[in-house]
């Protein structure tokens, strides 16, 4: 009898072909055949405690390892769940593979167990979105989801697979090598290049911006290329708060300023206030470097007479070109700019270090993210840092090697996924998230998963009992008085919560126990929940004078 394999072996070679070493997922019935495939492959399982939580890890994976990211979870509500952490990376511009079981292709219409439009539901949430058709077409539409997650604008892509798939027996087919997998090139023309370097030059004021798929280790190390080619500084953004990022300290102001802004492979769009006046001067020029043709149009129209260059390309492509030592761009020649775009990037209020001690009475989240400091310290250190207000502080004040945020999406509640990724895939760095009462609260059972598998990383709650970014919005648009429907309980113990599944939990109230409370967190080599009541504060708005 010739040799035949199921249709969950063909999915496991074709992940193997990709490079992939492990998968992020949640079990269920539709997808018991591809655990049983994964069985001895090599590639290894972090079984979550929620379908959302399997997609963040993927989400953080990706954007630490280069790799893409595969979260597989069980059809019907498993897919439902997985699919609400879609949004964020596809906002952050991260190559994740979203597997989902699927009910039978011959039981479709029938009623069957968990019978969903699976592909319909995920599609506006990723580049595409399909389900698998037969075993003998598995592994190459396994290839073209992961090269099209790749390619381009990065980003999600699904692939439901139903159980009748995974389970049909056909002869071993030919599995693809690693080429099949690996991005579309989109190259930055030529010619491209010179104008856009020469735009450049010819500007008095140029700032430089790139987009969240390069606000990775990889991504800014390229920038950092291109800004030492130009002398100017190259600036990431992919906060939600757009130019209010306080990530980029008063950079907002100088932008006030440019007459000329090139995007990078930048969208333009809320972050950037759609470029108009006053956050970006109406009589400023751009050059849209896009990967999207359709953003690219609608860029366009959005600009008008203000487009001065365009191109269709990647951003890493098109960094990387301008940034080689080849390139026709050169130092800029308005040094003076240069050192004010830097200086307004880097500027924080000086009365922020008379934060820095240990006052009575409750803790500023200054004084809570400079004691944090020390713990990024090293090169090899990773900040998460995730939630409404104090996830701003932890921006403004806190650095670290790598970076990981919940993205221009704006939603909430990833830190710990992404906490436990980061220990994936840096076994021997510090891995340090920051994140309020409201965002644990999401994915607390996480610390099972991270106490089961060994993931060390230590989580800092800033807890001031409520929903604090829309408690301020309340306050500012409605008065205090009519500020309602967003407290939590005060002192909640997230520390004892975490305790209880096996990690370590420290309660701090004090500005002078942060110190030690951190130290034994980092010492304790578990997973740890540090719960520091602190001040509710609005996040930072950073201008300078």
């Amino acid at each position: 009898m010739a040799e035949t394999i199921r249709g969950a072996d063909i999915l496991v070679q074709a992940l193997k072909a990709a490079g992939v070493s492990r998968v992020f997922s949640l079990s269920g019935n539709h997808i018991m055949p591809v655990y049983d495939a994964l069985l001895g492959s090599g590639i290894a399982i972090i079984h979550t405690r929620h379908e959302a939580a399997a997609v963040h890890m993927a989400d953080a994976w990706a954007r630490l390892s280069g790799e893409v990211g595969v979260a597989l979870v069980t059809g019907g509500q498993g897919h439902t769940n997985a699919v609400a952490a879609l949004p964020t990376a596809l906002a952050g511009e991260v190559p994740v593979l979203l597997l989902s079981g699927h009910a039978p292709l011959s039981e479709l219409g029938l009623g069957a167990f968990q019978e969903l439009e699976q592909a319909r539901m995920a599609e506006p949430l990723c580049k595409k979105a399909l389900t698998a058709a037969a075993p003998e077409t598995l592994a190459q539409e396994v290839a073209a989801a992961i090269r099209l997650a790749r390619s381009g604008r990065p980003g999600p892509v699904h692939l439901s697979l139903p159980t009748d798939v995974l389970e049909a027996r056909i002869a071993p087919p030919s599995i693809r090598g690693p080429a099949a997998y690996a991005p579309v090139p989109m190259p930055l023309a030529p010619e491209s290049a010179s104008a856009i370097a020469a735009a450049i030059a010819q500007a008095e004021r140029p700032v430089l911006i790139v987009p969240p798929a390069l606000c990775t280790p990889a991504g800014r190390a390229l920038a950092a290329r291109l800004s030492a080619r130009c002398g100017l500084p190259v600036v990431p953004m992919e906060s939600p708060r757009g130019l209010a990022d306080p990530s980029l300290g008063a950079y907002a102001q100088a932008l006030g300023e440019a007459d000329l802004v090139v995007l990078l492979g930048k969208a333009l769009d809320f972050t950037l206030r759609f470029g108009r006046a006053p956050a970006i001067p109406g009589a400023a020029r751009f050059v849209v470097v896009e990967p999207d043709a359709a953003l690219l149009a609608r860029a366009a129209r959005a600009l008008g007479d203000r487009l001065a260059l365009s191109a269709l390309a990647g951003a890493a492509e098109a960094v990387a070109a301008l940034g080689a030592e080849d390139a026709p761009l050169v130092p800029h020649r308005n040094a003076d700019w240069a050192a004010r775009l830097a200086g307004a990037i880097a500027f924080r209020p000086p009365a922020w270090e008379g934060l820095a001690g240990a006052p009575e009475g409750p803790i500023h989240p200054a004084t809570l993210c400079h004691a944090l400091r020390p713990w990024l310290a090293g090169p090899d250190a990773v900040l998460v840092s995730d939630g409404g207000e104090i996830g701003q502080w932890a921006q403004a004040i806190l650095a670290a090697p790598a970076r990981i945020i919940n993205g221009v999406a704006g939603a909430i509640g990833p830190a710990i996924p992404f906490a436990m990724a980061a220990r994936c895939a840096r076994p021997e760095a510090r891995i340090l998230a920051v994140m309020g009462d409201g965002t644990f609260g999401f994915h607390m059972a996480e610390f099972d998963t991270a106490h089961r598998h060994g993931l060390p990383f230590v989580a800092v709650v800033g807890n001031d009992a409520r929903w604090n970014a829309e408690h301020q919005i309340q306050l500012r648009e409605y008065g205090a008085g009519r500020a309602h429907g967003c407290e939590l309980a005060p002192g909640t113990r997230y520390d004892l919560v975490a305790a209880a599944l096996g990690a370590h939990g420290e309660f701090v109230t004090r500005a002078a126990d942060l110190a030690p409370a951190l130290e034994r967190a980092f010492a304790s080599g578990k997973p740890a929940c540090v719960n520091v009541v602190i001040e509710g504060q609005p996040a930072p708005a950073i201008r300078m004078g």
